[in-house]
This record gives C-alpha cells, structure tokens and sequence, in this order.
C-alpha cells in the first residue's frame, strides 16, 4: 500500500487534503444539528466562552483532556521520528506522512463522537485567551523563521542572529502541533459559522503538519495562504460578533497589513505589482472608514502588525536567552559529569 502512495506527489495529496478538509467541515455542519437542544449558560463578555457545559462532569472533562494529551503525544512523536529517522525533503509521501495523515483523521473523528457524548472541549478548564494566544504565537514564529528569506519590513530583514532562526526553524514543528491541536481540542465541534470556519483553519494546519518533510510543506504560496486565512477568520468573527459597525476593519486591514509590509516579499513579486498592491491596501483601508465617517479610526489598522512585529522581538530574545543559558550550562554539566 504504501510503494502506491509514496510516488503520489505531496502537492496533489495537498489539494486532495482541502477538499477532504471542506468535507470534514461539513461533517462538523451536520452532527452539530444535534447540540441545538444543550442548554449553555447566558454570554458574560469578552472573557467568557459561551459553549461549555453549566454543570461539567468528570466524564466531561477527562474526556476532553486525555484526547487532547492522546493526539499531543501521537504528533510530537510522529515529528520526533520524522526528524530523527528521515530527515530529507521530497516531493512524495514518506511512510510517516501516511501515518500522520491517518493519527490527525482519526483523532477529527475522535472529537466529533466526543463532542456528541460529552459536549465540553478543553474550554471548562483554560482561558480563551490561551486559544487565541497560541494562534498568535504560531503566527509571530512563522514571521521569525521567514526573516531571512523576505525579511520582517519592506523585504528588509530584522537584526536577529541566524542561531536564533536556525534553531525555530528546526523545531517549530512541537509548537506548531500544540496550537494546532490545542486549539483543536479547545472548542466543542459547534456548528455555528465561527465554530465551522475556525476548524476549517484547524482542519488546514493539521494538513500541514501532516506533511512535514515534504516540498509541499515549503511551498511559499501555501504558507502564504495559512497566513492570511487568520484575515478571513478574524474578519469573520468579528463580523457575526459586532455586526457591520464593528471592529471587523481592524482585524481585516490589520492581518493584512502585515501582508503588505512582510508577507508579500516573499512571493517574488516585482516592485510595480508591490506598489499596486500597497496602493489598493490603503485605498482599501481609506475608503471603508470613510463610509463609516470616522477616518481618525483607520490608525486602528497599526495595532494588529505593531503587536505581531513586538512579539517577534520578545520571542527572538526569548530564544537567544535559552540557547545562551543551554550554552553556558554545558560546561558545568560536563564537569559534573567528570567527577
């Protein structure tokens, strides 16, 4: 079975992957029919997830915890193993995508019997802001391991020392899967549009994660698009969120600002299709508050890249900290070790 598979090009299983990943979407649709009837407790602000259980059980809760540490476990070794047995890129399916394709399936269909069981996701137990803050974080490391290749402003790279990318480049991997299947495991396979759009996004990354060591994988216009689809979902969200007069201009124009200013000197793009680009950015920006009649709030559109870009220094200091600290721990280990 797998002499079949592996000469199956990793870009036609990437395309066979989205359409599988739509359909899955739909799956989400259909079974979340049957949760209208559980009953939730009134919304309490920003703060509060509104689907959890009033009155969680053990039952409830283990459930979603040991699926959750089950798929964590299963990911982290299956990249453990990819990187220390194979350790090469191809353009077809090694025998460890196969199986990782199968573990992230499986564990899809996992949670949608455990939502129709026991409802809760890992939500009863962690703050909101734990989910969105591990999207974020694997946003902002996406920014700090392109640095080299498109730079982090204008096609101009950041001063972060090629140690510091080199070592999230190899590793990004074990943080990537955790906000993958954090997030995954988080919220209950709800039917609402926010719930389906955000596991079509999850349903992605598990995709992508699925097909480490494969050219697909590296493939900028891919990558690009796991990026700017947080613009569609934040977008989105805040929209069904706050209606029409919301905030959803921020979330739009701020994601893609980050693609104007880092994301699309990657891509190859000559300088007049850049400054097009730029142009109808701007325009774009100027236009939608200007029919809101509040053009002083377009400045809103700075806070999402200023707080990414913020970020990438916080996280490259973090990174030199902790190979600066496991550098200088080796010779003290060594000598211990001597006695």
């Amino acid at each position: 079975m797998f002499s079949m598979l592996k000469d199956v090009r990793a870009g036609r299983v990437l395309i066979i992957g989205v359409a599988a990943s739509a359909a899955l979407t739909g799956l989400v649709w259909l079974l979340g029919q049957r949760l209208q009837g559980i009953a939730l407790l009134p919304d309490q602000g920003a703060s509060w997830y509104y689907w959890k259980l009033p009155e969680p059980t053990v039952w409830t809760r283990v459930s979603a915890w040991l699926c959750y540490a089950a798929h964590q476990i299963a990911f982290w070794w299956l990249i453990h193993r990819a990187q220390t047995r194979v350790r090469r890129y191809t353009s077809g399916l090694h025998r460890l995508n196969v199986t990782a394709l199968a573990v992230n399936t499986g564990f899809v269909v996992l949670h949608l019997l455990q939502t129709q069981l026991f409802y809760d996701g890992l939500a009863q137990d962690v703050s909101i802001f734990s989910s969105q803050g591990s999207v974020i974080l694997l946003l902002v490391a996406v920014l700090l391991m392109e640095n080299r290749r498109r730079g982090l402003f204008l096609g101009r790279p950041a001063p972060i020392k090629q140690e510091i990318v080199a070592f999230a480049r190899r590793y990004h991997g074990y943080l990537f899967s955790w906000a993958a299947v954090y997030t995954f495991w988080y919220h209950p396979m709800e039917s609402t549009t926010g719930h389906l759009i955000g596991f079509m996004y999850m349903f992605l990354l598990l995709l992508q994660g699925s097909l480490f060591l494969t050219r697909a994988h590296t493939n900028r216009w891919w990558t690009l698009a796991l990026e700017l689809a947080v613009a569609a979902h934040g977008t989105l969200v805040a929209v069904m969120n706050s209606g029409p007069d919301g905030m959803w201009p921020m979330f739009l124009f701020g994601f893609l600002g980050v693609f104007i200013v880092t994301q699309m000197h990657g891509l190859g793009l000559g300088r007049g299709t850049r400054w097009a680009l730029a142009v109808a950015y701007a325009a774009g920006a100027l236009v939608v508050y200007g029919l809101r009649g509040d053009l002083a709030g377009a400045s809103a559109v700075v806070r999402i890249p200023a707080i990414e870009y913020l970020l990438v220094g916080v996280l490259a200091v973090l990174l030199w900290l902790g190979l600066r600290a496991a550098r200088l721990g080796r010779p003290r280990e060594a000598t211990r070790l001597e006695q």
